[in-house]
């Protein structure tokens, strides 16, 4: 993949990430976050040697791409054993679906909640 294909959030190419740019202040946090269509490119690289895991871990990163760090942090929390009950990730799972665009990651939270249900570590009402 060319550096002058691949785009950041805020949408600069990896050229226009250089000292220069870093000593004039021209450059922000944003600039340097990764883009969901990049790790969307990432994941099907990796499906196409084989790394289905690797592929399926981009897609939901490059659906967390459009949900604030604040929510991001609060999911993995609540995906922390003993953190939520089982209709608490449920209906995590749903926001993220109907809310946030994120199905694939609703998907792997409806799965938690399955596998925290068997292993008993869900947080009692």
């Amino acid at each position: 993949m060319p550096s002058n294909t691949v785009r950041t959030a805020s949408g600069r190419t990896l050229d226009e990430l250089n000292m220069e740019a870093i000593r004039a202040s021209e450059l922000t946090a944003e600039d340097f976050r990764i883009s969901g269509e990049t790790l969307r490119r990432q994941a099907d690289a990796a499906e196409a040697v084989g790394y289905w895991q690797l592929a399926e871990n981009l897609r939901r990163a490059a659906e967390l791409t459009g949900i604030s760090n604040q929510e991001v942090l609060d999911i993995y929390n609540a995906l922390r054993p003993g953190r939520s009950t089982y209709n608490e990730l449920i209906a995590l799972a749903n926001r993220l679906e109907n809310d946030l665009d994120a199905p694939l990651t609703a998907a792997f939270v409806r799965e938690a909640a399955e596998v925290y249900q068997e292993r008993g570590i869900l947080r009692n009402s």
